[in-house]
């Protein structure tokens, strides 16, 4: 991985973290293990998880004064969560940047939620690491701040296949049902599942696992549906 690979990953991620540790924050064990057991992300993972936790719950603490603690948990829980991370990753590339084995490479390692998840901790670690607290709580902001919003404003952390059972009942859709198609080999299967009510499809959503693809299109579901119905108000 050359200096200019790692300048367009600070780049995207809108912070200058060192690259000695930017690269340790990119490296996964399987790397490491085939390179003589040189140190691996899991520790910068370790402290980055803990600063995206505190950010998350301050954020929600201070700006949501009415909720109790069960409400408060639920929606942190839609935000720190492996999708969620995942989907972070996949919007800056950084699964173009990991330092994996050959055998984790060539079985969509790069791609897999648990290892991008994983990544963008030891990202925020290295950046807490490298630039201090107030970058590294800047860095997990510019990450997390739209899907709190989204956590508050669709009642996210109920998981999106309750909410939109809930909304197609409230607004008389149907019945909800997933229609999943399965697609490529077996190591490297992904799923595509469309969200039904009635006999309106709504969102598709994919993954590599049937329940995870039916959770991305229930979310995007329930988007599609207070968008076509900004009336409706969610259940408490």
């Amino acid at each position: 991985m050359t200096d200019e690979d790692l300048t367009g990953l600070t780049k995207r991620l809108g912070v200058d973290i060192d690259p000695e540790t930017l690269r340790l924050a990119l490296t996964h064990r399987s790397f490491a293990f085939e390179n003589g057991g040189i140190p691996t992300n899991e520790r910068l993972e370790f402290l980055g998880d803990s600063v995206l936790q505190l950010v998350a719950t301050e954020s929600l603490f201070e700006d949501n004064p009415e909720l109790p603690e069960g409400r408060l948990a639920k929606m942190r829980a839609a935000v720190v969560n492996t999708r969620a991370l995942a989907g972070v990753a996949r919007h800056h590339d950084v699964g173009a940047h990991l330092l994996l084995g050959k055998g984790e490479d060539a079985t969509g390692g790069r791609d897999k939620d648990s290892i991008l998840a994983d990544t963008v901790e030891a990202l925020i670690g290295a950046c807490y690491v490298s630039r201090g607290r107030e970058e590294a709580f800047a860095l997990v902001h510019r990450f997390i701040d739209g899907m709190l919003a989204d956590a508050v404003a669709l009642g996210a952390g109920v998981d999106y296949k309750t909410t939109l059972q809930e909304a197609a009942a409230d607004l008389d859709l149907g019945t909800v049902r997933y229609d999943v198609v399965g697609e490529g080999p077996a190591h490297a299967r992904v799923f595509t599942a469309t969200a039904i009510t009635g006999e309106t499809a709504w969102a598709q959503g994919q993954d590599s696992s049937k329940k995870a693809a039916e959770a991305v299109a229930a979310e995007a579901a329930v988007r599609a549906i207070l968008a076509a119905h900004p009336q409706y108000t969610r259940r408490s």
